[in-house]
């Protein structure tokens, strides 16, 4: 059976870096305590001893000073030898316990006088020396240091440490090692298997839902697991495989729609082209009447196809912003004095209510567009009640337009739907204007570009209120 051996895949990675983790801290462990046991320990013994030596001077001369010296001498197995420069013993372990480990007379005679000898000679309180002996194979540590005399002599403190063998201690250490090692490998080895599976299963599976996903497959879900990173990592594709279904659909919608508002128009210039053709050519009134009907479901083409390449550009981010200041109530105006005919024939009322020295910062042609594309939504839902009105109000901040109708009102489940495209009310119109379902996402999509603030407020048989707010 071949086994099949991704050395790039994270699995893997996490798996050797462990084992190497794990080794490293082996080799460190084994260096340190064979290469450098001898030396560690030889440092270790000297700083205990210079511990000692300074405890003892502190407490020679108190009370029960010479059972605390024995008691030092004893648990620490150490020589302590204490007389004055005259060679008067003021204190030795062979004078008050039984010790095997030392000889009772003669020990340490000869080092003594040399330690005594370098003492004087260094001019400090304190020295130390090694004292080898090739006999035994072990060395000793011999410190001295001066005490407090007493009627004018000198008192010298002498300790000799046995600096006993490291090389048993080292053969046990290795043999000690060598199974700790070998557990510590183990281990390592098992449990870097079971992190990198735990951490590589649920992008694994990450992966897997990823691939169903490319294939168009948007219901899928993306599972995190217990681990933070990876479950934003599966929150963030569980939102974009939601919005990739949302942008799947609205294709689709457009597609249909698209279809659905060129058929009618295209189906009507084809039969009054024929009915021109077969039925009226001759006859100048008719003949008339059927090109008027092609030329407006031309002009209905022609804004639809308009409106879509607009929506597209700012959607790509195409239509780039050509920023001015400008009168904002000259350009309510100018909008205003197209309406004139809906006022006149149809008996709109169109009020507004702006300051003529309001000057607000950004492209004028595209706020031209959104505020008549407001007013077009106003006109097509406004009831018995046709009056429509333009209201700008100031703050500290910011500027704010509303454009309000009398109409029956959006229920408040269909609100946030409202700037979608070809998104239609479920209430009826009481006009049949010729919209394509795409004004309120343009004003949307200009509205964005300028970072401005949008919204609609509407309730059922009061009308609907279309608002946007610019920053000063």
């Amino acid at each position: 059976m071949k086994l099949n051996l991704d050395r790039k895949s994270l699995k893997f990675k996490i798996w050797l870096y462990f084992v190497l983790f794990a080794a490293l801290l082996m080799g460190i462990l084994w260096f340190l305590q064979i290469f450098f046991l001898d030396t560690y320990y030889e440092e270790m013994k000297i700083s205990q001893t210079r511990k000692i030596a300074n405890s003892i001077i502190s407490q020679y001369g108190k009370d029960h000073w010479v059972e605390y010296i024995s008691t030092l001498s004893y648990k620490n197995d150490m020589y302590i030898h204490i007389e004055s420069d005259d060679g008067t013993i003021i204190f030795s372990p062979t004078q008050n316990l039984n010790r095997p480990n030392f000889p009772r007379s003669g020990i340490y005679l000869m080092e003594m006088s040399i330690m005594k000898e370098n003492l004087i000679k260094s001019n400090k309180q304190s020295t130390s020396m090694l004292l080898e002996d090739q006999g035994r194979k072990n060395n000793t540590l011999a410190y001295g240091a001066y005490l407090d005399g007493t009627e004018g002599r000198e008192v010298i403190l002498y300790i000799f440490s046995p600096l006993f063998p490291v090389e048993s201690t080292v053969d046990i250490l290795s043999n000690q090692l060598k199974y700790v090692t070998m557990i510590s490998l183990v281990l390592a080895f098992g449990l870097s298997l079971l992190i990198s599976n735990r951490i590589s299963r649920p992008i694994v599976n990450i992966t897997k839902s990823a691939s169903k996903l490319a294939e168009g497959n948007y219901e899928v879900i993306f599972e995190g697991g217990q681990y933070s990173e990876i479950a934003q990592l599966a929150d963030t594709l569980n939102d974009t495989s939601r919005k990739l279904a949302k942008a799947d659909n609205l294709q689709k919608d457009l597609i249909a729609n698209v279809s659905h508002d060129l058929r009618t128009p295209l189906t009507m210039v084809k039969s009054y082209a024929e009915m021109i053709r077969d039925l009226s050519g001759d006859n100048p009134e008719k003949r008339n009447a059927h090109l008027q009907v092609i030329i407006e479901e031309a002009d209905r083409l022609n804004l639809l196809v308009g409106d879509l390449l607009v929506l597209s550009k700012m959607q790509s981010g195409a239509g780039a912003l050509n920023m001015t200041k400008f009168c904002l109530k000259d350009s309510i105006i100018s909008i205003l004095n197209s309406y004139h005919i809906l006022s006149e024939q149809e008996g709109y009322q169109f009020i507004c209510h702006c300051d003529p020295n309001l000057l607000i910062v950004g492209d004028d042609a595209k706020i031209k567009q959104v505020l008549s594309n407001l007013l077009n939504n106003a006109v097509r839902y406004s009831d018995l009640d046709k009056t429509i009105t333009i209201t700008v109000t100031e703050s500290k901040d910011s500027i704010r337009c509303e454009v309000s109708d009398q109409g029956q009102g959006i229920p408040e489940y269909e609100l946030e739907h409202v700037w979608e495209r070809y998104y239609k009310s479920s209430f009826n119109r009481n006009r049949n204007t010729s919209g394509t379902g795409l004004g309120l996402s343009i004003v949307k999509e200009i509205l964005v570009l300028h970072n401005a603030r949008f919204g609609v407020i509407s309730k059922l048989g009061e009308g609907s209120t279309f608002w946007f707010e610019l920053n000063k």
